[in-house]
């Protein structure tokens, strides 16, 4: 088909900067100004000191630069309620560290401990009503700890001072006197019927215009409907979509919502009429498991009125944390992982409205904050452990309170888990924290003029090639992230950086695929171990990522086993939900790996692609899209069915694959001469070349004279990219390394200013916080 449909200049060339900017490259904006502490979490290591070589791009970075505008949350109040704060009443946690201490806490502990708070509401006046859950995370470990709403008052840290302390004022304890719970609580025999964490998971609240309260819970899934002193008014109202394992009337049905997946966060409209509970997970019988169903409550008739809308997660992991409506009609949602401190990847807020779609099925969501990058200006957090600082995280595992406030700021608060969670001060347990944050505050940020590319994502920080490393990426500034696109038996795209997985997967560990171990010949090389065609989906999800370069990155091992292999499909999610730190929608450039081998298995990238783009809303021309490829072929096809860049991707040695196989072998060096430039500009947009092609090294390993292949390239109309520029010594030119281990930093930032003084347009880097340092105030 290729040699016969004839050939035709790109639609929008020049489109990688045009696309993900909207601009030219004197336009393109990203921000650097919070690249340095946006990795935050990250710890990422400081740039190595600049050498002689790079003295005049150091010069350069000391003027004084143009900046822009953008927006990103800011913290504008904290207040601290002590992880071993103890309320009057009987002791609690008797069964709640059964095998010893608990960062340094044994139970029971001699009163009612508030373990954070699961949600609250805002009374107007300075105090909240805050509701903690059911205990200690189990109906068998929480019989002894009393359900209550507490009324709190926070003091507080500004900008201009305060406490930062929580006050405790007074509390309502949850009590069934009149024996509406409909089955034997905890205290059936008691006079008081006090209800316990034995008997319900509350996880979100509203609260009515008469003084009541709406609790959604767990163990139903229930929603309670308790008077001001805390009386169960009526019946618990049960999910009509089916009961968890934990539903006291479960019997012998199947449960159809999952173990603690029910009702954690709870909405109601603004007049009080309706309320939303959503499910934090998705139900037994979903077939997208990404799925979470938000229904609807009459409070006037206490029934479901049977309107229901589905809320997407980011992943299959993810969960609901909580769930708010804003004056305007439109929904809050607190969407977080179950990952805490520098592991997190997600702890976001997003903004629907019911009945608007997007090309996925699931209601269109809009980032509102990233609670992993919160600005500090005024040093409010400082001191506060980890993740305080000029760039605050708020990186709590169990995020699980979100409350809008009358002035458009945001409160939230997290369930600390007493005692398991110590993410500020490992050892310690977490203390309940309180902050208020403006979502839309304004920031300045410097303007460059290249684009930097988080390769496989901050793949010099987290394991390439998951969501972890993506976000990460996302917040050190990377305007677009790099994922490898591969197959797998029943036709999902995923993401690795080849079809073979035991270097970047857990594989040779799970027995039950010893099997599958064999050798094949991709791309003329004789590969030995798992391949992702030979598994489902389903089967590959049961994997977990690990480093790829555990001798060079030991540091990243630490993150092995935490992360599945992620679709393309969540990738393109993360980025079109994502900003740049400049604002713009965050960029995507998958590319396509071994499109030759794949498509003689019957399992063509091709269509996949397109389909995928096109469900994520993508597939349109200036979407801030870039599909790369080491073969021609499939781009010249892909030039045919997306408006999307396309970019040729060329080696160091060697040639495309496909034309050795068609038996039209070429090099890529043919390829890039000014002639093939040219005619690479007819079905491409961009040329992204190996480090060498532009810049090769000396005898000594010194980077040596740039060759034509830039000027050539932009004479043709394509703009230029450069892989891949790492930080270690190993991967650096001599005169650009520090020191004598090869897996030490050297001057990253140096050789990526060398490599833009001639002329590159848009960098790939495993390390984007230092990318993005070396592309500000050129």
């Amino acid at each position: 088909m290729d040699q016969i449909t004839p050939a035709r200049p790109r639609r929008n060339p020049g489109g990688l900067l045009r696309r993900v900017t909207g601009g030219t490259l004197a336009a393109v904006v990203a921000a650097s100004a919070l690249a340095g502490v946006a990795a935050g979490p990250a710890q990422a290591a400081p740039a190595a000191k600049a050498p002689a070589t790079a003295d005049r791009a150091s010069q350069d970075s000391r003027r004084p630069q143009p900046t822009g505008r953008a927006t990103a949350p800011r913290l504008l109040a904290r207040a601290i309620l002590s992880a071993d704060h103890l309320e009057p009443g009987p002791p609690s946690g008797a069964k709640a560290t059964p095998n010893g201490p608990v960062n340094g806490r044994t139970g029971p502990f001699a009163g009612q401990v508030i373990p954070g708070f699961s949600a609250a509401v805002d009374n107007g006046d300075g105090t909240f009503w805050a509701m903690p859950d059911n205990g200690f995370g189990a109906k068998t470990n929480s019989a002894d700890f009393l359900l209550r709403i507490y009324l709190v008052k926070p003091h507080w840290k500004k900008a201009g001072g305060g406490t930062g302390q929580v006050e405790v004022l007074r509390s309502v304890t949850l009590a069934d006197p009149r024996h509406r719970a409909g089955f034997p609580i905890v205290n059936e025999s008691s006079a008081g019927r006090q209800l316990t964490g034995g008997d319900f998971d509350i996880e979100s609240l509203q609260k009515g215009a008469n003084g009541s309260f709406w609790i959604g819970e767990e163990f139903g899934p229930f929603v309670l409907h308790v008077d001001a002193r805390g009386r169960l008014l009526q019946a618990p109202l049960s999910f009509p979509g089916g009961g968890s394992p934990q539903n006291p009337h479960l019997g012998g049905t199947a449960p159809a919502t999952r173990a603690s997946g029910g009702f954690e966060g709870m909405a109601a409209s603004p007049d009080g009429r309706f309320l939303y509970p959503v499910l934090e997970k998705s139900t037994t019988t979903a077939a997208d498991p990404r799925a979470r169903i938000i229904s609807q409550i009459d409070t006037r008739t206490g029934r479901y009125t049977g309107r229901t809308w589905t809320y997407r997660v980011d992943t299959d992991d993810n969960l609901v944390g909580d769930a708010q409506m804003t004056r305007d009609g439109s929904l809050l949602i607190l969407e977080r992982d179950d990952f805490d401190g520098d592991a997190a990847v997600t702890k976001r807020i997003y903004r629907v409205e019911l009945g608007k779609n997007d090309g996925t099925g699931g209601l269109a969501k809009t980032l509102v904050a990233d609670l992993l990058r919160i600005t500090d200006p005024a040093g409010i957090s400082a001191g506060g452990g980890w993740g305080t600082g000029d760039t605050y995280a708020f990186s709590y595992q169990s995020v699980e309170t979100l409350v809008p406030l009358r002035n458009g700021t945001l409160m939230l608060a997290n369930d600390n888990n007493y005692p398991g969670n110590a993410a500020r001060h490992p050892g310690t347990p977490d203390d309940t924290e309180m902050i208020v944050i403006d979502p839309a505050a304004r920031v300045s940020v410097p303007a460059h003029t290249a684009t930097v590319i988080g390769h496989r994502g901050a793949s010099g920080y987290r394991p390439e090639h998951t969501l972890a490393a993506y976000e990460l990426a996302i917040r050190q500034c990377a305007d677009v992230i790099e994922p490898d696109v591969v197959t797998t038996k029943d036709g999902v795209l995923v993401d690795r950086h080849e079809p073979e997985i035991s270097g970047t997967t857990d594989v040779a560990s799970h027995p039950e695929f010893a099997d599958r171990r064999t050798t094949k010949t991709v791309d003329g090389t004789k590969l030995t171990g798992w391949f992702t065609e030979d598994f489902t989906l389903a089967e590959l999800r049961t994997l977990r990522a690990v480093e790829r370069l555990p001798k060079v990155r030991p540091q990243n091992t630490v993150y092995n086993g935490m992360y599945r292999v992620p679709t393309l499909a969540e990738v393109l999610d993360l980025a079109r939900h994502s900003r740049t730190c400049a604002g713009k929608q965050v960029g995507v450039a998958p590319e396509t790996k071994h499109p030759t081998y794949f498509a003689s298995l019957g399992l063509p990238l091709e269509d996949r692609l397109v389909a995928e783009l096109t469900a994520a809303e993508l597939n349109r021309p200036h979407a801030p899209v870039i599909i790369q490829s080491f073969e021609t072929r499939n781009l010249k096809a892909l030039n045919r069915k997306t408006p999307v860049t396309l970019s040729q991707l060329v080696d160091c040695s060697g040639g495309p694959f496909d034309l050795t196989a068609a038996g039209t072998p070429r090099s890529y060096a043919e390829l890039i001469t000014a002639a093939g430039l040219r005619q690479i500009a007819r079905y491409a947009d961009d040329v992204s070349f190996c480090k060498d092609v532009m810049i090769p090294r000396n005898a000594d390993g010194t980077l040596g004279t740039p060759t034509a292949a830039i000027r050539d390239a932009h004479r043709a109309g394509l703009t230029v990219t450069g892989w891949t520029f790492r930080r270690e010594n190993q991967f650096l030119p001599a005169d650009f390394r520090r020191g004598t281990d090869p897996a030490s930093p050297g001057d990253l930032v140096g050789e990526i200013r060398t490599f833009l003084d001639a002329g590159l347009d848009n960098v790939f880097t495993d390390n984007p916080d230092l990318g993005v340092q070396a592309v500000t105030g050129r």
